[in-house]
This record gives C-alpha cells, sequence and structure tokens, in this order.
C-alpha cells in the first residue's frame, strides 16, 4: 500500500515538473517571438511561416490558440494571414482549429484559477464590462452572438464564461457553431476582395 501511495506521490511530481517547464518553454517562446516581432507584426509572421515550410500549418495553428490564452495579438489579423497564406479552405481548418483549442484551454484555465489569470490578462474596465452581461439569465445567447461577431472580444469572453455556470458540452456546442460562422466571414471575405476592384 505504502509502495502504490510512493509511486503516485512520485508520478504527481513528475508531472508537475513537466508541466513547470513547459510553461517555461511556452513562456520563452512567447518572449522571442514577440521579441522578433512574429506575434505583433502580420508580415513577420508571413514571412517566419513561408520560412518554416512543412512545420507553418503546425506552427500556425499553435500561434491561433497561443493568441486566444494570452491575447498579445488581435486575432483578426492572423485569421486574415492564415487565409492569406493557406487559402480559404485550409486558412479556415486551420483557423478554426486552432481558435477552437485556444477557447477551450480557456475556458478550461478560467476554471481552475478564476479571476486570478482574467485579471493578468485583461484590463479591468473590459472585465467588468462583460462581466455584468454573463450575469443575466440569457447570457448563453450572448456569448453564441459575440462568437459569430467577427472583432468580438471572444479571447476575454471565453475566459468569462468559465466563470459561469455553464457545463462544458454547452460552452463546446456554441464555440463548434459559432466560429465556422466568423471564420468564414474572413474566407470569403479574402475570395470577394479581388473582385470588387
Amino acid at each position: 500500500m505504502k509502495s502504490i501511495n510512493k509511486k503516485k506521490a512520485y508520478c504527481h511530481i513528475i508531472s508537475n515538473i513537466i508541466h513547470f517547464l513547459f510553461i517555461i518553454l511556452l513562456f520563452i517562446f512567447i518572449i522571442l517571438g514577440l521579441q522578433k516581432g512574429i506575434f505583433t507584426n502580420d508580415k513577420y509572421m508571413k514571412d517566419f511561416l513561408k520560412n518554416i515550410g512543412f512545420w507553418a500549418p503546425l506552427f500556425f495553428i499553435f500561434i491561433q490558440i497561443i493568441q486566444v490564452i494570452f491575447p498579445i495579438i488581435p486575432g483578426g489579423a492572423t485569421c486574415l494571414v492564415g487565409v492569406i497564406l493557406f487559402g480559404p479552405i485550409l486558412g479556415f481548418f486551420y483557423n478554426y482549429i486552432g481558435l477552437t483549442i485556444g477557447s477551450l484551454l480557456a475556458f478550461f484555465l478560467s476554471k481552475k484559477y478564476s479571476l486570478k489569470i482574467i485579471n493578468l490578462l485583461f484590463k479591468e474596465k473590459n472585465i467588468h464590462k462583460y462581466m455584468n452581461i454573463l450575469e443575466k439569465k440569457n447570457f448563453q445567447k450572448f456569448f453564441l452572438w459575440m462568437i459569430i461577431l467577427p472583432g468580438a472580444p471572444d479571447d476575454l469572453l471565453c475566459y468569462l464564461i468559465g466563470l459561469t455556470p455553464i457545463q462544458t458540452k454547452d460552452f463546446l456546442k456554441i464555440i463548434f457553431l459559432g466560429k465556422p460562422i466568423s471564420l468564414l466571414g474572413y474566407s470569403f471575405g479574402i475570395i470577394l476582395l479581388p473582385t470588387l476592384f
């Protein structure tokens, strides 16, 4: 019995060390990305993705995950980069995969760390503005509309909705339904743009 408890304790320590190392590596990656302008300048991001060739789609998906969890770049800018670089169809899917994973991680981080993490990442006035709306009875409908509308602060909302009684399955339904609609706007916008001039 003692040996089983020791094994569990060792496994717990090892998983904590791996988790800690991953967070450190993630922060190093973000700092380097910020220094090189990969996360703040869409031109640098495009050039960087072009240069890494085969790995570009995976790296782009990773960027989309990161930009939801750490809102350092405007989501609309990265969505457009994805469509321009990979085309409307692949760009749509890469955006969708990255943003869905990022939204889910933000939701779980909020469930675990509550307002502590939200206060670290967002301005207080924005938090209070949307918290008041999410406290109303029809907050799920509001959240769906915010996910559908391009340009809405859906990264903040994914964190905030984690503070509400919403279940994970209902959150996922909204993300699965709403994200494709807003992303189609970016994809078809790029297709139609040349025909308008």
